[in-house]
């Protein structure tokens, strides 16, 4: 009987982890990830609204709302009252290459190379040699106006060679890259000078004089896969932070929530600091947890009252110890994968967590029977920060900052562990379906 527990548990463990990977597959850019996250929210239920229009919430009511296409918040009405909210945020972008608006360079009339500037802080090195795509949005001109579409050339198409190592022979002992010289990939040979909108055109079902504007991301082709000898890891582009994205929106989905406003938030441009439209820094949290008080016939001071009330899990991946450099983690908040969530603590508040939300959320793991961890920096190694704290300039909430434990961060190829999305999407469950007050007098956990 133990075995076969386990067995099902493993099935558990991979089938998360094979769903994952199924999202990530279909979502190139940041644009096809709320894309798709729509339509999963719309199967179960959800309805999508407007920031431009007026919100009608009915009790029982399930809901979304975009912004720039890019960013999504989704939330329930349990009940026609808003006492608190429980928030899990993440971000949904990675670092990559955007093409530039003019963006063909000729090289001798023998190749066509894409202009591009660097998206995030990107690991740089890994993105040569390897066959390489485009995928985002398009914007063309209809008889009904403007009309956003999203494209995918979804092939083979470009590649950015590196330079011979008898053209470099210092190579391998280590290269300051500059992108416009050394990371502009190869497009075509001299004859494709000139095809790269028509080639857009084409796979957005327009003429090329329909082109009004576009938002085009280089993506990595390599399929996301099981590694090791027992399977026990993943590898895939787009680990940081689709793993958070995907895992939380699961659990979101699967809920059974009794009181309060469970909300889920995918916010774009973490990775180049939050600062835009439609980022953790931006309005858009504060103008739907406000809209929704309003719509449900709540005041001012319901409202504050409410947010006084509410908790807020920031899910951004964290670093896993690593096999060939164990001296870079801290000498014992030192994460593996594999092993759960992991808890990130930083005494300047780069991470948002304390001792009041660190309870909140062991509570709820011991609950959910999801095992935890812990990562710290080591003291004289800075470390990045998440999108909790930035978030909590706009919307002042109790927050803790978890992440799952991972390798390769910011590779264009990254590896995880096979078990912990399934740990992730445990927590996200037992979280929105849990009552949850804390205020600064006590801390309620139902």
């Amino acid at each position: 009987m133990e075995l076969e527990n386990q067995k099902e548990r493993e099935d558990e463990y991979y089938k998360e982890a094979e769903g994952l990977l199924r999202f990530i597959e279909k979502s190139p850019s940041v644009f096809h990830v709320v894309a798709n996250a729509s339509g999963l929210l719309e199967e179960h239920g959800y309805q999508r609204l407007a920031e431009s229009r007026s919100w009608q919430l009915e009790e029982g009511g399930k809901y979304y709302v975009t912004r720039n296409g890019s960013s999504l918040i989704a939330f329930q009405v349990p009940q026609k009252k808003v006492t608190a909210y429980r928030l899990f945020c993440s971000h949904n972008d990675s670092p990559t290459f955007k093409i530039k608006e003019r963006p063909e360079l000729d090289v001798e009339q023998s190749y066509t190379k894409l202009n591009v500037e660097q998206y995030g802080g990107a690991l740089l090195a890994p993105w040569f040699d390897r066959p390489l795509s485009f995928a985002g949005r398009v914007l063309v001109q209809t008889e009904d106006g403007i009309e956003m579409r999203l494209v995918d050339a979804d092939q083979d198409l470009l590649l950015i060679p590196s330079l011979a190592i008898h053209m470099n022979r210092e190579a391998n002992s280590g290269m300051n890259y500059n992108v416009q010289t050394d990371l502009c990939p190869v497009f075509g040979d001299g004859q494709a000078k000139g095809r790269f909108r028509s080639f857009v055109a084409e796979l957005a079902e327009t003429k090329e004089e329909k082109l009004l504007g576009m938002d085009l991301f280089l993506y990595n082709r390599q399929h996301g896969t099981f590694v090791g000898v027992g399977e026990e890891y993943i590898a895939s582009p787009r680990l940081d932070d689709l793993q958070c994205m995907y895992g939380s929106l699961r659990g979101f989905l699967e809920a059974e929530p009794r009181t309060g406003i469970p909300v889920y938030c995918a916010f774009d441009n973490e990775e180049t600091g939050s600062v835009s439209r439609q980022g953790a820094g931006s309005t858009f949290l504060q103008d739907v947890l406000t809209r929704i008080n309003a719509a449900l016939g709540g005041t001012q001071e319901d409202y504050l009252r409410a947010v006084a009330s509410s908790f807020m899990i920031s899910g951004d991946n964290a670093h896993a110890l690593h096999p060939n450099h164990a001296e870079k983690a801290d000498p014992v908040n030192r994460p593996r994968m594999n092993q759960g969530v992991v808890i990130k603590y930083n005494a300047n508040q780069k991470y948002t967590t304390d001792g009041r939300s660190t309870a909140v959320l062991r509570t709820l793991m011991d609950r959910a029977q999801v095992p935890y961890q812990v990562y710290t920096n080591r003291s004289d190694i800075a470390g990045g920060s998440t999108l909790g704290n930035i978030s909590n300039t706009q919307v002042s909430l109790t927050c803790v900052d978890i992440g799952m434990p991972q390798l390769a961060m910011h590779s264009p190829y990254e590896m995880a562990g096979a078990k912990d999305t399934a740990y992730l999407v445990r927590l996200a469950r037992a979280y929105f379906s849990a009552d949850i007050e804390v205020t600064d007098e006590a801390i309620r956990i139902q």
